[in-house]
């Protein structure tokens, strides 16, 4: 399975981006796909997650009621939308896929998946 983001680049303050992920190489749809950042100076954090049952999506407090996850219309494909950026957002998006374990609810930590894309920059500045 191959995981790739796109979508990174730079924005002012308030601004929006979307992030594109894809998982190729899975006939089957993944358990769940998410994104985690890494932001300068600090460890990796969960951001957002969607559940192919339901689906459902879960959110960090940070980024909730500005970013919304969601599925693409191909299999294994999801968008992050982000909206009113702010500086603090700026860092390293991270793609994720599959889960390892059953769970349904939350955000899931970052052992949990399976599958890792290499990242995509984003940059919050005026």
């Amino acid at each position: 399975l191959h995981v790739a983001e796109s979508g990174g680049g730079s924005v002012q303050p308030g601004g929006s981006l979307i992030l594109f992920c894809e998982a190729s190489g899975y006939t089957s749809s993944a358990k769940a796909m998410g994104w985690f950042r890494q932001l300068p100076g600090k460890e990796r954090e969960g951001v957002a997650v969607v559940y192919s049952r339901g689906p459902a999506t879960f959110y960090a407090d940070s980024v909730q009621g500005r970013f919304t996850i969601s599925e693409g219309k191909t299999l294994n494909t999801v968008y992050l939308q982000m909206n009113n950026l702010k500086p603090e957002d700026s860092g390293t998006y991270f793609c994720a896929a599959d889960l390892r374990s059953n769970r349904y609810y939350g955000i899931p930590k970052e052992a949990e998946y399976r599958y890792w894309g290499q990242g995509t920059q984003v940059t919050v500045s005026s």
